[in-house]
């Protein structure tokens, strides 16, 4: 048994137990251990948030200029550089991750900091030419106020950054309510961000198993904007209840994204890339290339070489570098996800790889490829969030596209051709947020992330996701000083 680390909630720049005094353990999906001891927060403890967060927007932080966030977000992004390896750990520790992926994914947390702080100094107005002689009109960019931002476990603090960096680079506070699962990463960033030096309460973190704390940091009319990561069902919910005293969302929810595979496309890279969208991360990620729409001449060719390369996929200690896939988060998600494969395998899917359970037992699901898959199936149709693919053909252009809109979602979507003219022909007429041509599975700051329908609204990453963190003021200057008839509008 391993030693157990115990954390406080960080409200207000000061570590301190939940208000019930409750805490809750973290499992690691590995070795089924509790690894980790925290609070079990309650709407008192997110009210004690919220409050900090407005304390800090009405003190030291709302003062400071763009160039003083700038500077504050870089030590942040040298500090993060610094631990990069030790966050790593915990986040796989967590989730089942592969160290070798949040390994990469904690190195690439700077990247959002140093970018949005290059942002920070450069947020501005514009001058409006006025119908009339006697004023000056101007525009300002001012911090939407308190963001909520609620992550999911698969990858915690990726998706916190997403939020984070450009709220910081717009002058907002925050109050992050991290999944159940994973809330330690959370906690040790609090850490960081401690010392890189920010005024107290411009970052919190509450941790909870609780609903009723979620939905009390949403419903909180102390909260301006909630950025929310998770499923669809949750994310509706999300909005209602953020509506109800008008705080903006931003929602990057779920997915059902198609590989898009033409007979002209290079066969073995474009499995390389099937395999990458599906397997990696076990699958547990909003953007899983979980359908793949190949034309029907190349099907055997590709479903072929795909089956091959999954069976030398290695399962095990994600921690250990030769493995390929870890185990799923949890109890829940497994049952999730075994329901789904059962449940295809019921309905007429054959199973090309997988379909049974795994000999290494736990919360391991090996990699798994359905063919004779209909469209109407819900195998095709629903998001696994696991290491399940879709095979489904198709004849023409034409019909993979009609294919791969025929979804609910539209988060995401990859196409494989080595035709130019019809990568982008394509491309314009699928309805995803994101379209890969020839690869899969990228992200950087600088480039806008979300979906279309059932996977959200709003885009996170990219100059026009600070927008999204401000509110505009208009500001008339009269120059003359005319006294005007007060009973007509001038």
């Amino acid at each position: 048994m391993t030693d157990i680390a115990t954390y406080d909630l960080y409200i207000g720049g000061a570590w301190s137990p939940a208000a019930s005094g409750e805490t809750f353990d973290t499992v690691n999906p590995y070795t089924a251990e509790c690894w980790a001891r925290v609070p079990e927060a309650g709407p008192e403890d997110v009210d004690r948030a919220v409050v900090a967060a407005n304390a800090a927007l009405d003190g030291q932080w709302g003062s400071m200029t763009g160039f003083d966030r700038a500077r504050l977000m870089r030590r942040l992004a040298a500090i993060v550089e610094r631990d990069a390896e030790a966050l790593a750990v915990i986040e796989s520790k967590g989730n089942g991750k592969l160290l070798r992926e949040t390994r990469g994914q904690m190195s690439s947390l700077a990247d959002w900091l140093y970018y949005f702080a290059g942002i920070a100094d450069k947020i501005q107005g514009e001058t409006i030419p006025s119908d009339k002689t006697n004023f000056f009109i101007y525009t300002r960019r001012e911090p939407v106020g308190v963001v909520g931002a609620i992550v999911p476990w698969n990858s915690p603090l990726s998706l916190m950054m997403w939020k984070l960096a450009p709220a910081l680079a717009a002058g907002c506070a925050i109050v992050l309510k991290p999944s159940d699962y994973t809330p330690v990463s959370a906690f040790e960033f609090a850490r960081r961000f401690d010392e890189a030096g920010f005024p107290a309460g411009v970052f919190n973190v509450v941790s909870s198993r609780a609903v009723a704390t979620s939905q009390a940091l949403v419903e909180h009319r102390g909260v301006h904007k909630v950025a929310f990561t998770g499923s669809t069902k949750v994310g509706i919910a999300v909005a209602q209840s953020a509506a109800a005293h008008l705080a903006r969302t931003t929602l990057e929810l779920g997915g059902k994204s198609a590989q898009v595979v033409f007979d002209d496309a290079d066969l073995a890279s474009a499995a390389n890339g099937v395999i990458a969208g599906i397997f990696a991360a076990s699958g547990q990620t909003c953007i899983a290339g979980s359908r793949l729409l190949v034309q029907r001449s190349v099907h055997d060719d590709l479903v072929g070489a795909i089956v091959e390369r999954a069976k030398s996929i290695r399962l095990g200690d994600p921690l250990a570098e030769d493995t390929d896939m870890g185990p799923l988060v949890s109890d829940r998600q497994f049952g999730v996800v075994t329901g789904f494969i059962e449940r295809a395998i019921a309905a007429g899917a054959t199973a090309a790889i997988g379909g049974d359970r795994s000999p290494l037992g736990g919360l391991f699901v090996g990699p798994t490829v359905f063919t004779g898959v209909r469209p109407d199936m819900e195998i095709a149709r629903e998001e696994v969030f696991g290491p399940v693919l879709a095979v489904l053909p198709f004849d023409d252009e034409d019909e993979a596209i009609a294919l791969t809109n025929d979804s609910e979602y539209g988060l995401a979507a990859g196409i494989w051709t080595s035709s130019v003219q019809r990568a982008h022909r394509v491309a314009h007429r699928l309805r995803a947020g994101t379209v890969w041509v020839n690869t899969y599975r990228s992200v950087a700051p600088n480039a806008p992330f979300g979906g279309y329908g059932s996977s959200g609204w709003g885009r996170e990453s990219g100059i026009d996701a600070v927008h999204d963190y401000t509110e505009v003021k208009t500001v008339w200057i009269e120059t003359e000083g005319r006294t005007r008839d007060p009973f007509v509008q001038g």
